[in-house]
């Protein structure tokens, strides 16, 4: 394929640019060859001419196809070069916010500077068992896939993890360990992997600090071996560490710090166990205070310490060695802050009584004069003598920096060994995966011995990588059998040869170390004789001669000489080690100098501190006597090649596994891509070399059904044949010419670098011609329809045109006949109105001349006659004015003369009352006078009353009269004021005629004015009203919308209280579900523990107790067949003391259960005890209360009753006594008396002593009720003569004290009258009770009259309403009454005869005591007959009569074959045989008939031990064979049988209203068995919990490739190109599921539950578990696919979803709410298929997704992608305004679903209709040993 079939108009390109490393361009023109310029246009839309290289006239590279950008694998772009990688990396990063992508066997990380919610153990869970193609890129996907193959291959591999600093290399190598650590768990119980990641804050705070790059640098390298036992369980794990960072504990750069812990110490230092530290700020410490940053942001350090603290104690290391640790830590501070005074230039010494030296030795516990010597001086030692040699201040801070940095290093490796021995295995290791966390390549401006080593490490890691990748190349290519050319790639061994081969970097390193006066510029001088101009890697700086340039296979770099040799040799004094070993105080110190004397020299650490440790897996060999110096004066150099090379070794014994970490931007902003950067970090970690070794050879392969089912559409319908192989070969040599731009192999197809894309340019062109073709006959076919739509449209409106003019013509003729017609009669209108106008005018006119005329005359006559009404008026006036004066004159003279005479008679008077006679006259019979004047008045004062009253009743008469009258005058005074004024208004009358004639004229001119304002006025007012009608209108319209709103309000309102209502209830229902689920969480955890603590049980036993031979081991069912509880009983305390004397001693229930019950009994227990108080103490106030008013009746009768009852009582207990000691003796002669006559039951004697016993027994009842009545009678006169305090109500009793006392001498008579008078009282008393009981009787036979009247009202109510109705009702409503009343009378009959039940029961129990009571007598009585004695007996024969057996619905088994019927029916059954054969739930109803025998024959033992021997029974069997899903639902569904079974027969009311009479009987009768039914119950909930886990081992690897991968709908899902890593086909193969996998197992499922009997209800809560496994799983993987994520996979989604609501119908099971479980999914599959672009496709999806989180819809439209290049991306700018949309919702962060869910389960209750008395039981069962009773 020629270079021009590419480069053609509108092909896109990546041309080189300085700021954005590429840019894209598209090319305006065809490029032909010879072309020397590229005529391109810049996305900017820019124009420029790109001119090509003269010399290579290299092409630029082209740019993939969109359908390709933002792949999982690099490897799968069809062009393989540094922009299309740059690119791919750059849009996964920026727009979809994913940080990992696959480049073939590396997994690229670009470090986000985020918190992303990605790592949770839901990831975890998502990522284990999946292979490493099949999910998005993932560091757990690497993690995987290692211990994956490590468990297949029995392999050991590594992981390798590398990167610059800052790029997040610990992180990755911290989530890899944690994975290990989750998956595979440990094998012990010692949390080895807890330790394992316990390790990494104790690593993070002595080897990570602050660089100017990263707040939480690695300052070494390290590896890590996790080991494995053979099950693949974490066991134990080694650490290793290379070149630890010495020098940053004495100097940091600016904005760095030191070692975290130095700042955790002093952010601690205020705490009491560090007071003896003398800690504080950390700007008070030289080692911690010159980088100036000694905060970091977000980080509590003294927060940190605590982690720090914990880790430690969790590793094993105590408090007195932390604390230890702490005090090196601090002895390092305060050490860098001693002093030195210089007394001359050689010399110096320390400030006398330095205080940070004192607190250093002190801390170190070493002598002070000795250390501030020894800092100040050294020691020269020669063949023959030895010096002390003072030394300068420059050299006494090196060497005091020095000192510290050794101590810092020693206490690293000391750390990092008790480590290792925290995470030695304890048992042999099978296995490992190490993790490899190590520098990546580094170049600075200034570069020294510490780069120089990490960039030697990086060649060595960057040869073997390309080994790997070489090797795995070559292994594909041979596997799929394609001819092997070798490939070029770059073979770094040249550069390593000349770092480490000899006369090498580090060979002329050491001599030169080993040099008297070895220095750094001859070093260099060296170097630059041996390697310059002889080796091309090795360069010489123009301007330095202090420096040298190796080429490296990322960069060159620079290295500057100066410090090497020192760095290489790290000078530590001897004599400054020796004074801290010789330390005695503090035993810690000189431990870390005697490790480095076994392991390493004290010189062996590297400058940069950096200390390797060796392998502890490879023991080293024996030192020789004489190999310990030459061993001491090894160089860090050489140290570091060995540790280096054993590295190497490890590796290669590994298969590895690589993580290349990219730092997107030097300023940590998260989520921003510095292209520059990330190019320089792609070409240094080998990413970019992986391309071009993939792109030399083949990179693209497609499998041959993959390449099939991608271009099918490049073939015909004949190059189609069955091989599917074949047909591919046929296609791709007339598609592709050159044969070497392909290769076929084995399952594969392998293309060259472009070649897809070339395939798919060629399917693009004829996808589009075929759409140009469907578009071409789509339009013509719109158009043609068009044409004729307008077509029928024309004619269609002429049509109407035409019709419309002929209509408008006729319409014409038919105005002018109308005109002419209404002319006419317009005419005949006018005239007849002008003489109807006229002829009203004339009437008119005569109207009011005439009635002129006549009003003229009227006033004329009424004038007249008023005249002549005032004239008679005027005279009666006067005439009545001249009686009156003669009146008042006769009046006056007759009262002169009157009083003249009274005058007179006066005179006399006087005269007469002077005289004495007068008086005597006068006083003659005066008293008698007086006397009858007294009764006059008397008489008179009566009268007088009599007067007054009749005066008041005058008064009132005259009163109301006066009143009448008054109103008289008034009413004559108001008439006469309206005669005058009547009179005054006829004159103002006539006064106002005369004007008002003088205004008509006035008014009649006026009144054509006002006839024309009138009109006017009429106009305006007609116009106001219709203004005022549109007001109202508009008014009412307002009204109307006002009534409307209130009417939305109310309705708003009423709905909002319902959605109010309706989510309280939902909240409730999911508090109910929580605490349920929360519940059956802890019971869950509780069998998990139970089976926990019997298998270390079993282990015990099977290690303690060894069985010897012979000796028989007893069934595993019969220790837990007892149990120690008890249950209540209605049986005494002395029918109970046999049963319990019997019970063994040596039997203990299970300790599980039995704390179970008997918490759960004693909260119940309590809360009865306090239920029962509560009424016992409302009982008493009420029987107070009533006592209190029953006493104020009748006192004495109470007292009596009250006597007759105690008095009754002692008399029945004595009787009882007598008649036990009486029986007892009887028993006792029976026995003494051997012959079996007598003793023999039906013997006469024995039928005579019972006859007898009867009589007595009746003769003694009677005499004792007379003995009673007496002896009432007795205590109740006692009573009466006793003198009592209450007088008012003790009169009798004085009044008989008083009759005894008057009849002493008679005390007989006395003794008769009390006894008669008691009498009479008893007789009273009882004529009172008998009186109350028939005011009872009559109170109830009203009652019942009441409710017979109430009834007959019913009825005729009932028979009026049925004859309003036809017929029919009136029959139908006949019935309905007649049944509702036979169904009322059968209620009160059930009610009747369950207390007759329930007091036949008490009596058939007090039978069954006499009657065991008496057979237990017989028994005794038989043991005493000798065996003799019974042959010797005749035999009469008897012919018994042969009943009908009448079966109770209970089954008989003896004691001791308990556990036979256990084997048989739990443990040995198999659930296919029954299920299939006998009825469902048959085993639960043989064990309830079982209990109820057990507890008809009142026997606690038994029913305790059946019980718990069922329940232990099925928790074995469900142990055994937990695996199997029949066995599991068969025993689901027959505990929840026992259970419905335990509580039908209970004997509860709200149990018993669903059974059938015949069931109420088998009631159970003696037991209350709720404890036991909570027991069931919450064994049947692990039974589900455990049925639900079945379910979904099952299902888990079905539902991936069924809902998501397989292909129900073929050929809508494309398939794109894959890269190195498998994906898992689309294509159904023979062992790949689909969905009718799936829906097989659910029918499976469902139709074994459906057999077994299980519950309706209990069906569909599984069913709605087994969906929401479905869902769950589904959506996770679709959230963690970015290859699933495409229109076409959501449009095949919702087809297998709506299959499976199918399935849902078929069953009848829309109901159980699984449907609603598949939401989450159905939503995600609706948002991959709607459209992306708008804010109202923005607003759309918001509504539409409410299951799904925000985190999950960012998700999945992050990985939207589109296979076909018709699709769209979805725009990062509308993701943006989806999560602004979204940001008020409140729901969880999480991104997955919790698919190890398990929804509470309820048991609703379901009683069944079988009768127990037909369950017939199978021979099959081998249950011969019980009987039906």
């Amino acid at each position: 394929m020629a270079a021009s079939e590419l480069y053609t108009k509108y092909a896109r390109v990546w041309i080189p640019d300085p700021e954005e490393v590429w840019k894209s361009a598209e090319l305006l023109k065809d490029y032909k060859p010879g072309d020397k310029v590229l005529q391109l246009r810049l996305e900017e839309g820019k124009d420029l001419e790109y001119c090509l290289d003269p010399k290579t006239k290299e092409l630029p590279p082209l740019r993939n196809p969109d359908i390709l950008v933002g792949e999982n694998d690099l490897t799968a772009l069809s062009y393989l070069h540094e922009p299309a990688v740059l690119h791919n990396l750059k849009v996964r990063f920026i727009d979809s916010k994913l940080i990992y992508t696959y480049c073939g066997i590396v997994l690229v990380a670009i470090n986000p500077y985020e918190q992303l919610p990605i790592y949770g153990e839901d990831i975890i869970n998502a990522y284990s068992g999946q292979n490493m193609g099949d999910m998005d890129p993932h560091i757990f996907a690497v993690a995987e896939e290692a211990y994956k193959q490590m468990a297949r291959d029995e392999r050991n591999q590594s992981i390798i993890v590398s990167g610059e600093s800052g790029a997040g290399k610990t992180v990755s190598a911290k989530y890899a360990m944690r994975y290990f650590a989750t998956v595979s768990g440990s094998a012990s119980e010692a949390n080895v992997e807890e330790k394992v990641l316990a390790s990494n804050p104790i690593m993070e705070s002595i080897g990570n600090a602050k660089t100017t790059r990263n707040d939480n640098s690695s300052r070494f390298g390290k590896y890590i071996e996790i080991g494995f036992d053979k099950r693949y369980r974490i066991i134990g794990a080694n650490m290793r560490t290379y070149l630890l960072e010495k020098s940053r504990v004495v100097f940091q750069a600016e904005e760095e710090r030191n070692y975290h812990i130095f700042y955790q110490l002093c952010a601690s230092a205020a705490l009491p166990e560090f007071k003896t530290l003398r800690l504080g700020n950390a700007n008070y410490f030289h080692y911690t205070k010159q980088g100036g940053s000694p905060v970091i942001d977000g980080v509590d350090d003294a927060k940190e310490m605590v982690n720090t603290r914990q880790a430690c104690t969790l590793l094993g290391i105590s408090d007195s060695y932390q604390m230890g640790i702490f005090r090196i830590l601090a002895g390092i501070l305060h050490l860098g802050n001693v002093e030195f005074v210089s007394r001359d230039s050689d010399s110096c010494t320390v400030p006398p009584k330095h205080e940070p030296l004192i607190i250093f030795c002190d801390l170190m516990g070493v002598e002070y004069e000795e250390m501030a010597h020894w800092l100040c001086h050294r020691k020269l030692a020669t063949a023959t003598e030895t010096y002390i040699k003072p030394i300068s201040k420059l050299h006494a801070i090196n060497a005091r920096d020095a000192l510290a940095k050794h101590i810092y290093a020693n206490l690293f490796n000391w750390i990092v060994d008790h480590v290792n021995k925290a995470l030695h295995a304890t048992v042999k290791q099978h296995s490992f995966i190490g993790v490899l966390d190590i520098y990546g390549f580094e170049t600075f401006e200034i570069n020294s011995f510490e780069q120089f080593c990490i960039n030697y490490a990086n060649e060595k890691l960057q040869q073997q990588f390309n080994m790997h990748v070489f090797k795995l190349e070559q292994e594909e290519y041979m596997k799929e059998q394609i001819p092997w050319t070798l490939i070029d790639f770059y073979d770094n061994q040249p550069c390593i040869n000349l770092i480490e081969a000899k006369m090498g970097v580090l060979d002329l390193l050491d001599e030169e170390c080993k040099m008297p006066k070895g220095s750094d510029d001859s070093w260099a001088q060296k170097l630059y004789n041996t390697h310059l101009n002889k080796c091309t890697l090795f360069e010489k700086p123009r301007l330095s001669n202090k420096a040298f340039i190796i080429k490296h296979f990322a960069d060159k770099v620079e290295y500057q000489c100066e410090g090497f040799l020192e760095k290489n040799k790290d000078t530590v004094y001897e004599e400054q080690i020796k004074v801290l070993k010789s330390s005695k105080k503090f035993k810690l110190l000189p431990e870390l100098f005697q490790d480095e004397e076994k392991v390493l020299s004290p010189t062996s650490a590297t400058p940069s501190g950096r200390v390797p440790l060796s392998r502890t897996a490879v023991k080293p060999a024996k030192a020789r006597p004489g190999q310990a110096s030459k061993e001491h004066k090894k160089t860090v150099g050489h140290q570091f090649r060995n540790s280096l090379h054993l590295l190497m070794e490890t590796l290669n014994a590994t298969t590895p596994h690589y993580v290349r970490c990219i730092k997107p931007n030097d300023f940590k902003f998260p989520f921003t891509f510095d292209e520059k950067r990330a190019v320089q970090q792609l070409r240094a970690c080998g990413v970019l070399e992986t391309i071009r070794i993939s792109a030399a050879g083949f990179p693209s392969r497609w499998t041959y059904q993959e390449f099939f089912s991608r271009y099918r559409v490049l073939m015909k319908q004949r190059d189609v044949l069955g091989d599917r192989k074949q047909t591919c070969k046929n296609v791709l040599e007339k598609l592709i010419q050159d044969k070497d731009k392909y290769q076929f192999g084995k399952t594969k197809i392998f293309f060259r670098a472009g070649q897809v894309a070339y395939l798919e340019k060629i399917r693009a062109d004829k996808l589009r011609a075929a759409c140009i073709r469907i578009q071409k006959t789509i339009r013509g076919w719109l158009m043609r329809k068009k044409y004729m739509r307008m077509r029928k449209a024309a004619i269609t409106i002429q049509r109407h045109v035409r019709g419309y003019q002929a209509r408008c013509y006729a319409k014409f003729l038919r105005r002018t006949r109308a005109a002419i017609t209404i002319q006419k009669f317009q005419r005949m209108y006018v005239v007849r109105k002008r003489y109807q106008r006229m002829r009203a005018t004339t009437i008119a006119l005569q109207a009011l001349l005439r009635g002129y005329m006549v009003r003229n005359k009227y006033q004329m006559m009424l004038r007249e006659h008023k005249t002549v009404i005032i004239q008679k008026h005027v005279r009666g006036w006067l005439a009545r004015l001249h009686y009156r004066r003669i009146l008042k004159a006769i009046v006056y003279l007759q009262c002169c003369y009157r009083r003249m005479m009274a005058k007179r008679e006066l005179k006399k008077l006087k005269i007469e009352a002077r005289s004495v006679e007068r008086y005597k006259k006068l006083h003659i019979g005066l008293e008698n006078k007086i006397m009858q004047l007294q009764r006059k008045i008397d008489e008179q004062n009566k009268e007088y009353k009599s007067l007054l009253e009749k005066m008041s009743n005058l008064e009132i008469t005259y009163s109301t009269e006066t009143e009448k009258l008054r109103n008289d005058v008034e009413r004559l005074r108001m008439s006469e004021e309206e005669a005058k004024n009547a009179t005054n208004r006829v004159i103002s009358l006539q006064e106002e005629i005369a004007k008002l004639r003088k205004e008509l004229h006035q008014t009649q001119s006026e009144k054509k004015t006002i006839e024309e304002w009138a009109d006017k006025y009429k106009h305006d007012t007609e116009q106001l009203v219709s203004e005022l009608k549109e007001q109202n209108t508009l008014l009412k319209t307002e009204k109307e919308e006002l009534n409307r709103r209130i009417h939305d309000q109310a309705r708003e309102i009423t709905e909002s209280m319902e959605r109010k209502l309706v989510e309280e209830t939902k909240q409730l229902e999911l508090d109910l579900n929580d605490e349920r689920l929360r519940y059956q969480n802890l019971l869950n955890e509780f069998s998990r523990l139970e089976e926990r603590y019997d298998d270390l049980k079993d282990e015990m036993n099977l290690m303690v107790s060894i069985p010897k031979p012979g000796h028989k081991r007893t069934d595993s069912t019969h220790s837990s067949n007892e149990s120690e509880y008890t249950f209540s009983s209605e049986i005494t305390e002395a029918e109970d003391l046999p049963v319990r004397m019997e019970e063994p001693s040596e039997k203990k229930a299970p300790l599980d259960m039995s704390l179970f019950l008997k918490l759960q009994k004693r909260v119940t227990e309590l809360e009865q005890e306090k239920q029962s108080l509560q009424d016992e103490l409302d009982r008493k106030e009420e029987q107070a209360l009533r006592a209190k008013a029953k006493e104020e009746e009748r006192p004495p009768m109470r007292g009596a009753e009250l006597e007759y009852e105690s008095l009754k009582r002692q008399e029945l207990e004595s009787e009882n006594k007598k008649l036990k000691n009486e029986l007892n003796e009887l028993q006792k002669a029976l026995t003494e008396t051997r012959a079996p006559e007598v003793t023999a039951p039906g013997a006469p004697a024995y039928r005579v002593l019972l006859d007898q016993l009867t009589s007595v027994s009746e003769e003694l009842e009677v005499r004792k009720e007379e003995v009673l009545i007496l002896r009432s009678q007795l205590v109740s006169q006692k009573e009466a003569i006793q003198p009592k305090e209450d007088k008012n109500t003790m009169t009798d009793a004085t009044l008989l004290l008083e009759d005894v006392q008057k009849m002493k001498d008679k005390g007989e008579i006395a003794q008769a009258y009390i006894g008669l008078k008691e009498t009479n009282r008893l007789l009273e008393s009882q004529l009172q009770s008998q009186k109350k009981s028939h005011e009872n009787e009559l109170e109830s036979l009203r009652g019942e009259i009441q409710s017979l009247k109430e009834e007959n009202n019913r009825q005729q109510q009932l028979l009026a309403q049925n004859l309003q109705l036809p017929p029919e009702a009136r029959i139908e409503a006949s019935l309905q009454h007649e049944i509702t009343r036979l169904t009322n009378e059968n209620l009160d009959l059930m009610e009747q005869l369950e207390k007759q039940d329930k007091t036949v029961r008490k009596l058939k129990k007090q039978l069954k005591v006499f009657a065991k009571k008496i057979g237990e007598l017989e028994v005794g009585q038989m043991e005493n007959i000798s065996p003799g004695q019974i042959i010797d007996e005749p035999i009469r024969p008897v012919n018994i009569p042969r009943k009908e057996k009448d079966f109770q619905g209970m089954l008989e088994y003896k004691r001791e074959d308990e556990q036979k019927l256990v084997k048989n029916l739990i443990l040995e059954l198999k659930p296919r045989g029954v299920a299939v054969n006998l009825i469902p739930g048959l085993p639960a109803y043989i064990l309830f008939m079982c209990v109820r025998h057990a507890d008809y024959l009142n026997d606690d033992q038994k029913v305790r031990s059946l019980l718990t021997s069922t329940i232990n029974g099925i928790k074995k069997v469900l142990k055994k064979r937990g695996d199997d899903f029949e066995t599991v639902s068969f025993w689901l569904s027959n505990t929840c049988r026992f259970l419905h079974c335990l509580k039908q027969y209970s004997g509860e009311e709200g149990f018993m209203k669903h059974n059938t009479p015949r069931q109420n009987e088998h009631c159970l009768t003696n037991f209350d068995l709720a404890e036991y039914r909570q027991v069931l119950s919450d064994l049947a909930i692990q039974i589900y919990q455990q049925l639900v886990r079945v379910l979904e081992n099952i299902l888990q690897p079905m539902i991936v490739s069924g809902m998501l991968e397989h292909e129900t709908i073929q050929g809508v899902s494309g398939v794109k190109p894959t890269g190195l890593r498998k994906r898992t086909s689309s294509i159904a193969d023979e062992g790949t599921y689909t969905l009718d996998s799936i829906i097989r197992q659910l029918n499976s499922f469902h139709s074994v539950m459906c057999q077994h009997g299980m519950d309706p209800e209990l069906i569909k809560q599984v069913v709605k578990q087994m969906f929401y496994i479905i869902g769950a799983v589904t959506l996770n993987n679709l959230l963690l696919r970015k290859d699933m994520c495409s229109w076409s996979k959501g449009m095949q989604i919702r087809y297998n979803v709506s299959q499976l609501e199918e399935w849902l119908r078929d069953k009848n099971l829309m109901n159980s709410g699984a449907k609603e479980t598949l939401e989450p999914l159905i939503q995600a599959a609706q948002l991959l298929q709607v459209k992306k672009k708008t804010d109202e496709d923005a607003e759309a999806i918001c509504s539409m997704c409410n299951a799904l989180t925000t985190a999950q819809i960012v998700k999945v439209l992050n990985l939207y992608t589109p296979v076909n290049e018709f699709e769209e991306r979805v725009l990062v700018s509308f993701i943006r305004t989806i999560q602004v949309r979204l940001r008020d919702r409140k729901d969880s962060p999480q991104l997955l679903m919790d698919a190890k869910h398990i929804f509470p389960v309820t048991f609703p209750f379901n009683p069944s209709s079988l009768a127990l008395e037909t369950i017939q039981i199978p021979a099959s069962l081998g249950l011969g040993f019980i009987s039906r009773v």
